[in-house]
């Protein structure tokens, strides 16, 4: 049996939107490879509500390293696939330890997921134990005491943590926390306090710092030209705006591709709705939907018309280039070339 379906409207976006579009390479610089069976429970929160919305566990429960490169095959069938990969929110020494081997089996380069509680000298040891090239952490790894809305990049990434990657040269990918996302003036003012106190951190602000809507963008690139080489990746963002804005900050070599895979492979089309941003997906695909408040059904026509995720993402970057007038070179600088350079100069950087 197929690991998913990939239908007619898949196969016809393909082939006229996005196959001539994309070069022949691709480097998906965000993508999580895990195994179920290996993760940790998430204790809960003092106040009993999650840190994280729910939609993502709905779509896939795992994603094996022989299940990402078979989704890479299936969407993109000419194109040669590689990835930056690193475990979820979910994140054991197990699953640590998977990633490292699938990296040493397939090539892929991967990122330690780190735990805040972990000393300076234990996170270099296991990166270079894993023959990793950089951190990647989560808000729900936080102190529990503290609210959710109230976590802040340094209750996940200490400094004594950012202080060793700084030494090593290593790459931190960036899930900001909090509600008013890529906006929120505390997360603007830790971003660019990584970027001028760290500067040899590889920094990768993921998902256009959760900008999903024009509102979550506001003035924040206005606030970031303090830190003007910063670079982003635009994972599960179907912001055009956002996409645009970005391109506009720091134009095509500070923005890399990702995935944010196994849930791109979700059957949706997001709208906004009264300031946050709604899945649409086919009724009774992915189980009771209604435990979250980010998912919608859609029945018949408007269902059937729906397709990946990740075709989304892609198409919203397209329209982006399109607005701006970038070239096909800025394109596949942005799919491949940008992060093909950081993961090399990471590499040399630790491990020489």
């Amino acid at each position: 049996m197929a690991l998913f379906e990939v239908k007619d409207v898949d196969r016809r976006i393909y082939e006229q939107e996005l196959k001539d579009f994309l070069p022949d390479k691709i480097f998906d610089v965000h993508t999580h490879v895990y195994l179920a069976a290996l993760k940790d429970p998430q204790p809960p929160t003092p106040d009993g509500k999650p840190r994280t919305v729910r939609w993502p566990g709905m779509v896939a429960k795992e994603d094996s390293i022989e299940d990402l490169q078979e989704t890479y095959r299936l969407m993109f069938p000419d194109k040669k696939c590689e990835a930056l990969m690193f475990t979820s929110g979910g994140a054991s020494v197990a699953n640590n330890r998977y990633v490292a081997e699938a990296s040493k089996k397939t090539g892929f380069p991967a990122l330690y997921y780190a735990h805040p509680e972990e000393s300076a000298d234990e996170i270099e040891q296991r990166i270079r134990e894993g023959h990793f090239l950089g951190l990647k952490g989560y808000l729900s790894f936080a102190p529990k005491y503290i609210p959710g809305d109230e976590v802040r990049i340094f209750d996940f990434f200490p400094h004594h943590q950012l202080e060793r990657l700084n030494e090593m040269g290593g790459i931190l990918m960036l899930h900001i926390p909090r509600s008013g996302r890529l906006k929120d003036r505390v997360n603007l003012a830790q971003m660019i306090e990584i970027y001028k106190k760290y500067p040899n951190i590889k920094m990768i602000i993921a998902h256009i710092g959760r900008a999903y809507t024009k509102g979550d963008v506001a003035d924040a690139f206005e606030v970031l030209k303090e830190a003007p080489g910063m670079v982003f990746d635009f994972s599960a963002n179907c912001n055009e705006y956002a996409i645009t804005k970005c391109l506009e900050f720091g134009g095509p070599k500070q923005l890399l591709f990702g995935s944010d895979l196994p849930i791109l492979r979700m059957r949706t089309r997001r709208i906004t709705e009264n300031g946050t941003y709604i899945n649409l997906v086919p009724k009774g695909l992915y189980g009771d939907v209604s435990i979250d408040p980010h998912m919608r059904e859609l029945e018949g026509i408007e269902a059937d018309a729906l397709t990946f995720f990740l075709y989304e993402e892609l198409l919203a970057f397209k329209r982006a280039c399109q607005t701006l007038g970038l070239t096909k070179q800025d394109v596949e600088d942005v799919i491949y070339n940008n992060a093909k350079s950081i993961v090399t100069a990471a590499e040399k950087s630790i491990y020489g």
